[in-house]
């Protein structure tokens, strides 16, 4: 068969392809040798002859249009060396950013947000005093996060050609914990994103990510702990393993819930977790799977969350966190905004630079929305503010248009009259902690609820 300017095309970007790869993408491409390149020119002569399906069409646009994602592989892979230098806005699901007044996002590194409706039942309120965030936004890429410490292995990186960075953990038993976050109260929760690469159907059932919670701020489970085990491997149906341990009667609960999140780990999932004394909940984007009423051992005293990675192969496979966030709280703020007349949440999140809500911070929105249902007379001004990165006009636009998509959401999704509602931004004006770090900027990016 003779080949035409098309076949050429395709196998001059597969060449281009496979000397701009490395690592497990280069091997990929090398895999496909000749049969790729006879598979692509069988593809090319149907497309010319518009025989080729829709689907064949596709696959060969992810080819022929460099950038464009592969429904099969939806979770572009790492490139360590990518995007250096300079601060980072985060495009996963971030209540923190370095770069430009990104404000804070959440959501699939692949795939986008879903939709606010689907998560107008959400009931995770995250804590509103922070205690620790990391985005990695101060690391440099292949260094090990300068806030964080490990017995193993890891390093900051990228995915694709988004600025937003990850630790990419090493696979083994490697355990990685923050030195320096605050001993935990009895109230807080816990939040990071989570991606994964080179993840597929023969990923071992043991494949999984944990998160202790422990006495100890060291590599040791001394003391009392507590932990969840969060699997990833997806040729079937696996299960969280929650466990938890006291000196004196062992472990009390040893027990597995059955949780189908595959297609949720593929696209990128965001963790929330909630502790109220001894209660421990645990969401995967909008969905609850763990909700266990005494969970947490009595007369513990935790001080450290710790994470590790396992089941992993080595040079393959990869588990990837970002904006990484304990705080403390997360109880109800409807009593707090009857009582008070007034709350302040940095808990409600938008997209990098711009007024659209995330779909992860319906659950503080929900809580509005009950107080105004249960009192018509309440009326409400939303007020947006921002952290000092870019122009300070463009902080008082951005902080005015977010307390209107707040508002918005109220609306429309919980039916509140819109007469009841008033909105003003601050924008830069009025911080509530320095501007110079991570934490500071996540304080100061937040809405307040005012009763008028």
């Amino acid at each position: 068969m003779k080949m035409n300017k098309y076949v050429l095309r395709t196998v001059l970007v597969a060449g281009l392809c496979l000397l701009a790869t490395s690592g497990a993408e280069a091997q990929f491409l090398k895999k496909l040798g000749k049969k790729a390149q006879e598979a692509a020119e069988r593809t090319v002569e149907r497309r010319v002859e518009q025989e080729s399906s829709k689907k064949t069409d596709q696959a060969l646009d992810s080819i022929l249009e460099p950038g464009s994602k592969s429904p099969e592989n939806p979770v572009p892979r790492d490139t360590p060396n990518g995007n250096g230098g300079g601060n980072g806005a985060g495009t996963g699901q971030s209540p923190e950013s370095s770069g430009g007044n990104t404000n804070g996002t959440i959501g699939s590194p692949a795939t986008g947000p879903k939709s606010l409706e689907i998560y107008s039942k959400f009931d995770f309120v995250p804590g509103d005093e922070l205690l620790f965030y990391d985005d990695f936004g101060d690391d440099f890429i292949g260094d090990f996060p300068a806030k964080w410490n490990t017995n193993g292995s890891g390093e900051v990186v990228t995915l694709g050609n988004s600025p937003q960075r990850w630790l990419k953990t090493v696979h083994g038993y490697s355990i990685y914990y923050i030195p320096d976050v605050p001993d935990l109260p009895e109230d807080y929760t816990i939040e990071f994103d989570i991606a994964v690469n080179g993840v597929d159907r023969q990923t071992s059932s043991t494949a999984s990510i944990t998160v202790h919670l422990s006495e100890t701020k060291t590599f040791d489970m001394d003391g009392h702990w507590a932990r969840v085990s969060i699997p990833v491997g997806q040729y079937t149906v696996f299960s969280m393993a929650l466990r938890n341990f006291t000196p004196r009667d062992g472990s009390s609960i040893n027990s597995d819930v059955k949780a189908d999140i595959r297609q949720a780990i593929l696209d990128g999932a965001h963790i929330s977790i909630a502790v109220n004394g001894s209660r421990y909940r645990l969401w995967v984007n909008e969905t609850k799977f763990v909700d266990v009423p005494r969970f947490i051992p009595e007369n513990s005293d935790f001080k450290a969350v710790k994470i590790n990675t396992n089941g992993l192969r080595e040079g393959v496979e990869n588990i990837l966190i970002s904006n990484f966030k304990v705080a403390k709280g997360g109880v109800d703020l409807r009593r707090k905004l009857l009582s008070e007349g007034k709350i302040s949440t940095n808990a409600i999140l938008f997209d990098s630079g711009s007024a659209n809500l995330q779909p992860a911070s319906m659950g503080v929105i929900r809580q509005i929305s009950q107080v105004l249902q249960q009192d018509s007379g309440i009326r409400l001004q939303i007020v947006g503010h921002t952290d000092s990165d870019g122009e300070a006009a463009a902080n008082q636009a951005l902080s005015e248009a977010r307390a209107a998509a707040v508002r918005d959401a109220l609306v429309s999704i919980y039916n509140v009259s819109g007469d009841r509602l008033e909105v003003a931004g601050k924008g830069e004006s009025e911080p509530v902690a320095e501007n110079a770090g991570p934490n500071g900027k996540a304080q100061n990016r937040r809405v307040e609820f005012i009763k008028l």
